[in-house]
């Protein structure tokens, strides 16, 4: 089995139906834009963040150092209506330090609550990896849940509410694997690569127009805020976006291939342990509705749920031994799956 490069494809914008934009989808391409100008090299990461931003779920970023991924979420949280937190994530982390701990006030003679970095609308989580279970299990459970628990009482974590986690694939020692069930709570898995070699050049110019203290004030200083109530009105419209009902059962069918592959090729059932979850389905529907928004359309197509597959999948398949041992990645598997299903 071939080694697929699904990248290219993933950010790739499929040309069928598109239409004129709406004020929201305009105001989302200029994002965009405004983003790239800032974070050169990494459309593929920027367009991610927007989809995750849309879906309303949260990214598990896997890149070497270096690659602008704290950059990129720092970013997006000047460009709309909200705040942003940088968690560096360490073995000596506790719960508390994420979710907030109750304070004894000696002027009330009381605890008050004294709210964590959780309590933010951008969440940045550094090297997930590098803290305890129990640590990570406090920020997935506020992911999946939205409010947290302390002292017996539930505190509603703020909306809009993105976590972009990044993991470090170069450095395995000292570090805590998250377990493939709870990697299932995030709605997708992005890998960042280097960027190419003119994207390199335009970063060393940018480099160095900075030290030299040339360049303009940077665009988040001027450029309007996305509202919160603009988010709100893109995501219905993400949601209100058309999909043929030959698209739906072919998006669950691909889902429901990942669990048993048997029928379309006996080779793929030997290579798989578990398939995805129903969480799937929906992150798949949600990031092709958001995919296809984002590039003006107003109906998903095919290629809307090819571009988002690999990054709403390869986290939550577990493939075999006998897998690992030929050397077949989870993309691999997803493309020969994406393959082998007849879509609409």
């Amino acid at each position: 089995m071939s080694q697929p490069n699904p990248e290219p494809a993933a950010a790739q914008a499929a040309p069928e139906g598109s239409t004129a934009p709406s004020r929201d989808q305009a105001a989302f391409a200029r994002l965009r834009s405004d983003l790239r100008g800032r974070i050169v090299g990494q459309d593929a990461l920027i367009e991610r963040l927007l989809i995750a931003l849309l879906a309303d779920g949260h990214l598990l970023v896997e890149g070497a150092p270096g690659l602008a991924k704290t950059t990129a979420v720092k970013e997006l949280a000047a460009r709309i209506e909200g705040n942003f937190q940088r968690v560096q994530f360490t073995p000596d982390l506790l719960p508390g330090d994420l979710t907030g701990t109750d304070v004894y006030r000696a002027e009330t003679g009381g605890f008050q609550f004294q709210p964590g970095p959780l309590f933010h609308n951008l969440v940045l989580a550094d090297e997930v990896n590098r803290a305890p279970a129990k640590v990570q299990s406090a920020l997935l459970e506020a992911m999946g849940e939205r409010q947290i628990t302390v002292g017996g009482r539930t505190y509603q974590l703020p909306s809009p509410f993105l976590v972009m986690a990044t993991q470090n694939p170069i450095e395995q020692e000292g570090t805590y694997p998250l377990p493939e069930a709870q990697l299932d709570r995030f709605l997708m898995h992005v890998r960042v690569d280097y960027p190419d070699p003119a994207s390199e050049r335009s970063i060393l110019d940018i480099a160095r127009a900075e030290a030299r203290g040339r360049l303009h004030r940077p665009a988040t200083d001027t450029a309007p805020r996305i509202e919160h109530a603009q988010i709100n009105a893109a995501r219905d419209a993400v949601m209100d976006l058309h999909m043929a009902e030959q698209l739906e059962e072919y998006l669950i069918q691909l889902v429901l291939a990942t669990r048993d592959p048997a029928p379309y090729d006996a080779e793929l059932a030997r290579l798989v342990d578990y398939g995805a979850s129903p969480r799937a389905t929906i992150a798949l529907d949600r990031c092709a509705r958001a995919h296809a928004w984002l590039r003006g359309a107003d109906y998903v197509t095919p290629e809307d749920v090819h571009a988002v597959a690999y990054d709403v999948l390869r986290h939550r398949v577990l493939l075999s031994y006998a897998a690992e041992a030929e050397g077949v990645s989870t993309d691999a598997f997803v493309a020969e799956l994406i393959r082998q299903v007849p879509a609409v």
